[in-house]
């Protein structure tokens, strides 16, 4: 790869080096819940996409099977996540987030929601409006990653009020 990946006008390699800034700023903005990131990748999983074979979240989130099974077991415990039958296989079973564990996931949205606003409130008016303007292709490449992402056939869900 050249050192400045271009795609018609966008640099690319700088697209990427912000996005893995922000990333690394975004994931840690919350507070509450203090888990690990795995764990809470687990219940936003599953609190986006619904209920999933153990198999699934191992792909989904790339750890290994004993990993996962000790983690759904630390969710179960701590009230978090259960596991079911699956009603389409007898052998397999479904994790499906808990009402503890959605309002875990939505405390740390709404946390993150209050840091990024008290953030974007120092920015400029320009900055913000490239923001808004912005939306519209993150949301479109988020979905063109979880599309080929290894167990993630499908886009999550967008959260309420987002527009694509």
């Amino acid at each position: 790869m050249s050192p400045i990946a271009s795609s018609d006008d966008l640099d690319v390699t700088a697209l990427g080096h912000a996005m893995e800034q922000f990333t690394a700023a975004f994931i840690r903005l919350a507070s509450v819940e203090q888990m690990s990131f795995t764990t809470l990748g687990v219940l936003h999983t599953l609190a986006g996409r619904g209920p999933m074979r153990l198999s699934e979240l191992t792909a989904s989130e790339r750890v290994t099977q004993p990993a996962m099974t000790q983690l759904v077991t630390r969710l179960e415990r701590d009230g978090l996540a259960v596991r079911s039958p699956d009603p389409s296989d007898g052998r397999a079973v479904l994790v499906r987030v808990t009402p503890a564990g959605a309002k875990a996931v939505e405390a740390r949205r709404t946390e993150r929601t209050d840091r990024l606003t008290a953030m974007c409130d120092q920015l400029d008016p320009h900055h913000r409006q490239a923001l808004a303007a912005s939306l519209p292709a993150l949301l479109e490449m988020a979905r063109l990653a979880a599309a080929q992402a290894p167990g993630r056939p499908t886009a999550p869900r967008p959260p309420e009020g987002a527009t694509s």
